[in-house]
């Protein structure tokens, strides 16, 4: 009878069960002792210099020594900020959104609430099918498995404001497949994502490798660092003025994942180009901000067809450029949008989530887990 092997598993695998089955009346030998597991197979001890971005040649499944430690510090600091949308009240937006709301203001936030519906879930696609799996270091992937994780919580408190109001979910859910605005942000992530989403796609191929840093590079710096982190504004400038606080308090949780993901997507980008002695192709990356920019002045244009006091669609396009400018410097290219203006200061404190509630009726870990969390 052959031994099951544990000790083995750099070695080609081996049937467990020999080809044809002894008569059953035949005695069956004891299995053979295991033997210490010679040098270069099973039992080599794995070094940090080993690990690699992609194409690494350490141990994927052992986490320590860490060649990358900031990735272990985002994974802790993501779970300082751990949430669920039932901790918050959504009473008063359900007054607000029925009785308060103008048919501008309710146009904008549901069709802000459609599109960031399919995007989280776009997101969490993303990282969980395309990018997870060609890691080589365990230290990025544990933070990896944290942000599928918030991705999809996003998507249960986008759901959950959907439902305490009142939407028509079939209404707001297939706004991204009718919306002519609002489906060219969804394709053009989705373009990047199936040209890296292949089971055989071999990093080791220099023009994969640009195509995969390229992708990476959109949803890190674009999709997360400027369409989701500017794509929340519009909820935020109803907030300002005393409307639908609760939502806005929910995108406010939203919006320090979110800033995390940036952050160490761009992280990711700026060691994964060093590592491999790799530079982006500037005229795909003109291309690419190109690209970004028509699709979100289009989205601009549909939810904000008229303004609303304090915030119009000429605003929404220039905050973008500017965070857009610098998330380019965050990840070391040349800003794509030179002499773009910080028209919405406020913006960077929803970040800091300011507690205006008694005390009495806020729950203790909003303090605790806000406290914790430092940002680059």
């Amino acid at each position: 009878m052959t031994a099951f092997r544990f000790d083995d598993w750099d070695l080609p695998t081996r049937s467990a069960r020999p080809a044809s089955q002894p008569p059953a009346d035949t005695p069956v030998a004891a299995p053979a002792p295991l033997t210490p597991p010679a040098a270069g197979h099973a039992g080599a001890a794995t070094r940090a210099s080993d690990k690699r971005i992609v194409n690494g040649q350490g141990d994927i499944h052992q986490l320590a020594p860490f060649k990358y430690p900031w990735a272990w510090s985002y994974f802790l600091m993501a779970n300082n900020n751990h949430w669920t949308p039932l901790e918050i009240s959504m009473a008063q937006d359900v007054h607000d959104y029925h009785h308060r709301l103008t048919p501008t203001e309710r146009h904008i936030f549901e069709n802000v609430l459609a599109y960031l519906t399919t995007s989280d879930i776009l997101a969490m696609r993303n990282i969980g099918l395309a990018v997870m799996e060609k890691m080589t270091a365990p230290e990025l992937q544990i933070y990896q498995a944290r942000q599928v994780y918030e991705e999809a919580l996003h998507t249960w408190t986008y759901q959950h404001c959907i439902e305490s109001i009142g939407l028509d979910q079939q209404d707001i859910y297939n706004r991204y497949r009718v919306v002519p605005q609002i489906h060219g942000k969804i394709a053009l992530a989705q373009r990047r994502l199936d040209s890296v989403m292949h089971a055989d796609f071999d990093l080791k191929d220099r023009d994969n490798l640009h195509t995969f840093a390229l992708s990476y590079f959109f949803f890190a710096v674009v999709f997360e660092g400027c369409w989701f982190y500017n794509g929340f504004t519009p909820i935020f400038a109803l907030q300002r003025r005393g409307l639908m606080k609760g939502t806005a308090e929910q995108l406010q949780y939203i919006m320090r994942d979110e800033v995390l993901h940036a952050g160490f997507g761009i992280r990711v980008v700026r060691e994964l180009l060093a590592e491999e002695q790799l530079e982006l192709d500037p005229q795909a990356l003109r291309q690419l901000w190109d690209e970004a920019e028509a699709a979100e002045q289009a989205y601009a244009g549909y939810i904000l067809q008229e303004p609303v006091l304090g915030y119009n669609a000429d605003l929404h396009m220039q905050q973008f450029r500017f965070i857009a400018n610098r998330r380019a410097r965050q990840a070391g290219v040349a800003e794509p949008f030179p002499g773009a203006g910080n028209v919405l200061p406020w913006l960077d404190e929803q970040a800091n989530l300011r507690k205006e509630k008694n005390f009495f009726e806020t729950r203790v870990t909003e303090y605790q887990s806000g406290a914790a969390l430092t940002w680059d």
